[in-house]
Formats: C-alpha cells, sequence, structure tokens
C-alpha cells in the first residue's frame, strides 16, 4: 500500500472523530464564554476537553503531513487545514471541504450542484458566525467603551458583517476583535459571492430548461 492509499485511509478513518471533536471544541470553548460563574473543577473539565481536541485537531494535521508524498505540495495544497489547525474557531470553513471528499465517493450525488454550494455555504456562514460572534463577545463585553455588552449583541454583529450589510451599530473596540471582524468581512464577502453566484447558475439553468421545452 502506498503512500496516498494510506493518506486515503487515513483520512476515511478520522473524519467523524474529527467531526466529532469540532463540535466538542465549539461546545466546551461556548460554555466558557457564555457560562459565568464556573466553579474551577467545570473550568477544568472544558479547558482540557478544549486541549484535547486542540491537540486532535494537529495530530490528525501532522499525520496527514507526514502520509503525504510530497510535504511542501501538502503544506500549499492545504493552506487552509493549517489555518484551522492554527484557529479551531476557523474549523466551520472545512465543511466545504469534507464536503467535496464525501461526494467524490459518490457516483451520483443527491444534491445538484448549485443546491450543495447553497447548503454548504449556509452551513458555513451559520457556524463562522456563532464562533466569531463567542470570540468578540468573549473580547468585548468588559472593554471599556465597547458596544458589544451581550451576546446577543455579538451575534447581531456577527450576522450584520457576515452578509456585509455593515448597520455600525455595534462594533469591536479591542485589537482582536478588530481583527475577527476583518476576517469575518472578508469571509462574508466570499460565502455571499458563492451562495449569490450559484443561485443565479441555477435561475439560468432553469431559465434554459424553459425554452427548450
Amino acid at each position: 500500500m502506498d503512500r496516498r492509499q494510506r493518506l486515503h485511509q487515513w483520512e476515511r478513518a478520522a473524519e467523524p472523530g474529527l467531526f466529532a471533536a469540532s463540535l466538542l471544541f465549539l461546545a466546551a470553548y461556548s460554555v466558557r464564554v457564555l457560562v459565568p460563574g464556573l466553579s474551577p473543577t467545570w473550568h477544568a473539565f472544558w479547558a482540557v476537553v478544549t486541549a484535547v481536541t486542540w491537540a486532535a485537531f494537529i495530530a490528525d494535521y501532522l499525520a496527514r503531513l507526514l502520509l503525504s508524498d510530497h510535504r511542501l505540495r501538502f503544506v500549499r495544497r492545504h493552506w487552509l487545514d493549517l489555518v484551522v489547525t492554527v484557529l479551531p474557531l476557523l474549523r466551520p470553513l472545512r465543511m466545504i471541504d469534507t464536503y467535496d471528499r464525501v461526494q467524490r465517493r459518490r457516483d451520483h450525488p443527491r444534491l445538484a450542484l448549485e443546491a450543495r454550494v447553497m447548503t454548504y455555504t449556509g452551513l458555513t456562514a451559520l457556524l463562522l458566525g456563532y464562533a466569531a460572534a463567542l470570540a468578540v463577545y468573549h473580547d468585548e463585553h468588559h472593554a471599556p467603551h465597547a458596544d458589544i455588552r451581550t451576546f446577543g449583541d455579538a451575534v447581531w454583529w456577527a450576522a450584520s458583517t457576515l452578509t456585509t450589510t455593515g448597520y455600525g451599530d455595534a462594533t469591536p473596540v479591542t485589537p482582536r476583535g478588530r481583527v475577527i471582524g476583518a476576517g469575518l468581512m472578508f469571509a462574508g464577502v466570499a460565502l455571499v459571492g458563492a451562495v449569490v453566484g450559484s443561485f443565479s447558475s441555477w435561475l439560468v439553468r432553469r431559465f434554459r430548461q424553459d425554452g427548450d421545452t
């Protein structure tokens, strides 16, 4: 068995565990941010969950790197994997890549291309917006002169930023909050563009089909 086959087998075997680890990581971070007054025992428990799941992400990336034929090429081609390994809150962005691998195992995908793009882009946007809201709320709600004081404010900010609306009634004031906001703006442009482009493609295809009938 060559390296490529072993890499393929590793990815197939690791996908369910990594998906569960992603949910656990997000749950642990959510509890630590949204539940004030955790007892030291529970705080330590969720901190351990965060550390263990993060270690699983790092171990998966290193294993895939070692199993690859050309490691430098692997790093270049899988730059997003490296980013989400360093910054696990961005793991929702891997949904599209994971879905592509799943689809390659099927001869006949159940959804049309446009519907698949819109569905998985929408799920990615929801999870990414939630993660960004958590991170910004964590940094902002105790900051002086902050507009984002509650998690609801953070969700509203994330929704307006991700959809490129930008009302401006809630804006981050901390350096990390502004970095997260800038990243969410770029992600929002890409995700909204993918949804709009896919919907436009679907409309054109439907009009062509109607014209041929």
